[in-house]
Parts: structure tokens; C-alpha cells; sequence
């Protein structure tokens, strides 16, 4: 069990410090049960936006290439209902909604938008894990303990 966990370990820190190949899901996690407050450079998100913060704007910066984005999506799933996906993506659709920051672009289809609206997208680092996650979501009732889930308001 200790090598497995090592491994992981190993896997966690290599994914934090290079990019990830195109295509490839990146993790994902609601983020802490006690949110943090992060920095961005953009206004405050409004009605159907997503704020980015500037950990994320560096992060998508630096592993970005050309045309590819971050593709935000929600999906059935996980011990609330719902949950998070991450991807690098080089194709918007029609029913895309584009919102960029400081040259970096994140992509949310029109079903996702609406469970993610007002809500913002933060890169963070820790000992054990770097993820993209969703934080402060207006639409989120509550999250699970595991953090990559969450529930919506109705």
C-alpha cells in the first residue's frame, strides 16, 4: 500500500510541474469546504459569467498551446449528484460560451453553464495534489466530503 500511495504521490507532483498532453482530463475538484478567498483581475462575475482567478490564468498560460482552452463541463455523477470535469479542448462549439482573462480561455457548454454561473474556476497546488476546481458557485447547494462533487440549489 505504501508503494501505491508513493506512486501516486510521484504522479501528483510530476502532473504540478508539467503540462498536460492535449486532450488528456485534468483533476478536478470542487475545492475546500471553507472557501478561500483568490485574487483575479477581471470585475466581479456577473449574471452567466465565470471569473478566473490568477492562479488559473497562470496555470492555463503555461500549459496551453496555441488554440487550446480549458473545457469546463458538469456531469451526473459522484456522491451529490453532479461533479466537475476538466479538459484541454481546441474546439468551441456553437453552444459554447467563451470567457477570457489575461489571454487565457476557459470554455463552458450552455447545459454545463447554467450548474456553474457565477461561479469561479482556481488552479491550486498542495503537498498531494494540483487541480483545476470551481469555487464559490452560486448554483452549488453543498459539496461532499470527498470535494469533487456537489449538489444544486433548487
Amino acid at each position: 500500500m505504501a508503494a501505491a500511495w508513493g506512486s501516486s504521490l510521484t504522479a501528483a507532483t510530476q502532473r504540478a510541474v508539467t503540462p498536460w498532453p492535449r486532450g488528456r482530463l485534468l483533476a478536478a475538484s470542487l475545492g475546500p469546504q471553507a472557501r478561500r478567498e483568490a485574487s483575479s483581475s477581471s470585475p466581479e462575475a456577473g449574471e452567466g459569467q465565470i471569473r478566473l482567478t490568477d492562479s488559473c490564468v497562470q496555470r492555463l498560460l503555461e500549459i496551453t498551446e496555441g488554440s487550446e482552452f480549458l473545457r469546463l463541463q458538469v456531469e451526473g455523477g459522484g456522491c451529490s449528484g453532479f461533479q466537475y470535469k476538466f479538459s484541454l479542448d481546441t474546439v468551441i462549439n456553437p453552444d459554447d460560451r467563451v470567457f477570457e482573462q489575461g489571454g487565457a480561455r476557459v470554455v463552458v457548454d450552455s447545459d454545463s453553464l447554467a450548474f456553474v454561473k457565477g461561479a469561479q474556476v482556481d488552479f491550486s497546488q498542495e503537498l498531494i495534489r494540483s487541480s483545476f476546481q470551481v469555487l464559490n458557485n452560486p448554483q452549488a447547494q453543498q459539496g461532499c466530503s470527498c470535494g469533487s462533487s456537489f449538489s444544486i440549489k433548487l
